[in-house]
């Protein structure tokens, strides 16, 4: 696949915390970072997909973490965090 990529996107965006949410129609997925003494999150980049786009990246997600794990080992969930990095909000209302 041929991909074109401007180089402001291909800065990226850190986050430390995604929200997922869900309509009939789309899956939503807000990347956002959370910063030490800051009570408030920030949205850094919204994503939306369709329900079949969004099965896709979980199984390219599980793929890639498998991957990753058999060359670098195993991937601690562990942290001293209080705050999850991944929330979910259920469907949207």
């Amino acid at each position: 696949m041929d991909l074109s990529i401007s180089e402001e996107v291909a800065q990226g965006v850190y986050s430390n915390l995604a929200i997922l949410s869900h309509s009939e129609n789309e899956f939503f997925v807000d990347f956002a970072s959370l910063s030490p003494g800051i009570p408030k999150a920030i949205v850094r980049s919204r994503v939306i997909m369709t329900p079949v786009n969004a099965k896709r990246l979980l199984r390219a997600l599980q793929d890639n973490v498998s991957k990753y794990e058999e060359q670098f080992g195993v991937i601690s969930e562990t942290s001293n965090n209080q705050m999850p990095p991944f929330m979910s909000g259920g469907g949207l209302a």
